[in-house]
């Protein structure tokens, strides 16, 4: 399902690109960089559960790097599944993820907003980055 708001050549680009990358994956299906554009794409483009097909494969694949688990939750706001997308961004901070604001804006988490982990979560991100150095201070 692609967004109403888009325009028919926004569309048309995105298919191509789709069709593209589907064809890369397709021949190239252990290529992590190649898996992350197109759950990208999915995402960018509604496919929502394709996208999650996608993160999932992922988060096996580079278990230990905390953005593929940060878009991993994301996918999984986006299919209302909001305890496992509580774990991935769990998961994701423990690994290292810290992107405070990014994570307070990202619409993909609009659903996880209400909840009170999602507060913990990032209080917890703050309290980390203001305990870090400054680089300048080295």
């Amino acid at each position: 399902m692609i967004p109403i708001d888009k325009q028919p050549e926004d569309l048309r680009e995105n298919k191509q690109e789709l069709e593209f990358l589907q064809a890369i994956a397709r021949r190239l299906p252990e290529d992590t960089d190649v898996m992350r554009v197109l759950g990208d794409l999915y995402t960018r483009t509604g496919a929502y559960a394709d996208g999650l097909r996608v993160d999932e494969r992922l988060s096996r694949l580079c278990a230990e790097d905390p953005v593929v688990w940060y878009n991993l939750a994301c996918s999984l706001a986006l299919s209302n599944r909001s305890d496992d997308a509580f774990d991935a961004l769990n998961r994701a901070v423990e690994l290292g993820y810290n992107d405070y604001d990014g994570m307070k804006k990202d619409p993909d988490l609009a659903s996880l907003h209400g909840d009170a982990r999602f507060e913990s979560i990032l209080e917890w991100i703050y309290s980390a980055f203001e305990q870090m150095p400054d680089c300048e201070e080295f």
